[in-house]
């Protein structure tokens, strides 16, 4: 049995809330790399007139999960669509914003695997469980997305982007041991 869950937040920097899509097949995508930082050249989607947003960042939390003879094992993707983003106000400020979010969904893909890794197989419940810890950590991702977005003002306030992605890097070391997923 294989089952595979995705998620996307479309992340503004506008008032607008965030939205959910699905994957498609033709994407364009960047796995997470702590040695590739997000360059406006990624940004490659139809910039949103309509928006007011500076820039739009697009970012997938996957799991997969395979069940053969009562073993059990999974993979975990962070990614960014290059189809999907896009900047209209290209500064190395909204930039660094930008990246504080693909960032934090790399964060929660460590969670994920964090989580994962403490799950112990119950063949009658595996479904219900692991719909559970992944609902359980996109809603944590979803709250910190929005938090991050709050409380910079959409990088506006620049004390608490500072801040925040000091934050964010902490973060990414406080789960350094579940990097590899």
């Amino acid at each position: 049995m294989k089952i595979l869950f995705l998620y996307i937040a479309v992340l503004f920097l506008g008032n607008k809330p965030a939205i959910t899509y699905a994957q498609t097949a033709n994407e364009e995508l960047l796995e997470w790399n702590s040695s590739k930082k997000l360059t406006w050249a990624d940004y490659k989607g139809k910039v949103d007139r309509n928006s007011d947003a500076a820039a739009s960042t697009t970012t997938y939390l996957a799991i997969e999960y395979h069940i053969k003879n009562s073993n059990f094992s999974y993979t975990i993707q962070s990614r960014f669509s290059k189809t999907r983003s896009w900047g209209l106000h290209k500064t190395a400020y909204i930039l660094s914003h930008e990246q504080g979010h693909f960032d934090i969904a790399e964060v929660f893909a460590r969670k994920l695997h964090m989580k994962m890794s403490t799950y112990k197989f119950n063949s009658k419940t595996f479904e219900k469980d692991l719909k559970k810890i992944y609902q359980d950590i996109l809603d944590e991702k979803e709250k910190t997305q929005n938090d991050y977005d709050r409380e910079t003002r959409h990088s506006i306030n620049k004390e608490k982007q500072a801040e925040w992605l000091k934050k964010i890097e902490k973060m990414l070391e406080e789960y350094e041991d579940y990097a590899g997923y």
